[in-house]
C-alpha cells in the first residue's frame, strides 16, 4: 500500500525484512544503510528490545527513475526475529509493499527458517494479503558458514514457487544490493499497474 506524497512529488513504498532471529536482517539494513548516499537517505531508527533490534530507514534511489514525475523512496524495515516479538512483526508488517525473506542457510536453523516463512504467510493473511501475490524474494544469508543446506535444499524447503532468490554473505554485502533491487523491482512494476496520474 504504498503512499503518494503529491507535494514532494514521490510514492513511498514500504519493503519488510522477515525471517528467523539472527538470520542478518539488521546486517542488511546496515550494510545497505552505510552504502548508501548521504543526501538520499534519512536516519537510521533502531527500536531495541532486550534480544533483538528493529530498524527502519528511508532512502531515495537515484539510479531508478520517476514513475510519471514521481520519484520512489523506500522505508526498509526489519521485523524482530523471535517468536515473542509477533505483535510488533504484525504491525511492522501494516501496509508493506514488498518483502524480503531472510533465511539463515545453516542446517542448524532450518527449522527456524520453516517456521517463520510460516509466521510471515500467517501474519500477512491476517492482513488479507498472501505472500504469493506480494512483491517478495529470498535471500539465503550465512553461505560462508561451515553447516550450511545447498541452495537446491533450501529452495525445496522455502521456495516451491520459485521466487527471485540470492545467495549472500550479508556481513560482506555479497548478493545484499542484488536482493534490494531485485525487490524494489518487483514494487515498482506493480506500481506502474496502478500508478497516479
Amino acid at each position: 500500500m504504498s503512499f503518494i506524497n503529491y507535494l514532494s512529488r514521490e510514492i513511498n513504498c514500504k519493503i519488510v525484512y522477515y525471517g528467523p532471529g539472527l538470520c542478518g536482517k539488521t546486517t542488511n539494513l546496515q550494510y545497505i544503510y552505510n552504502k548508501t548516499n548521504p543526501e538520499a537517505k534519512g536516519k537510521m531508527i533502531s527500536l531495541a528490545t532486550d534480544t533483538d533490534r528493529t530498524l527502519f530507514f528511508d532512502f531515495l534511489p537515484l539510479a531508478l527513475g520517476e514513475i510519471r514525475g514521481f520519484k520512489t523512496r523506500f522505508h526498509l524495515y526489519t521485523v524482530p526475529g523471535q517468536v515473542f516479538y509477533d505483535a510488533s512483526r504484525k504491525l511492522i508488517l501494516k501496509g508493506v509493499d514488498g518483502v524480503v525473506f531472510v533465511a539463515d542457510s545453516q542446517i542448524a536453523r532450518a527449522e527456524a527458517n520453516q517456521e517463520s516463512l510460516e509466521n510471515l504467510r500467517t501474519n500477512l493473511a491476517e492482513q488479507q494479503l498472501d505472500l504469493d501475490e506480494v512483491p517478495y524474494v529470498i535471500q539465503y544469508n550465512k553461505r560462508d558458514m561451515p553447516s550450511i543446506m545447498s541452495v537446491e535444499e533450501l529452495r525445496a524447503m522455502l521456495n516451491p514457487t520459485r521466487v527471485p532468490d540470492f545467495e549472500a554473505v550479508a556481513v560482506n554485502g555479497d548478493g545484499v544490493f542484488d536482493t534490494l533491487k531485485a525487490v524494489a523491482k518487483l514494487v515498482l512494476t506493480e506500481l506502474k499497474r496502478g500508478t497516479p496520474k
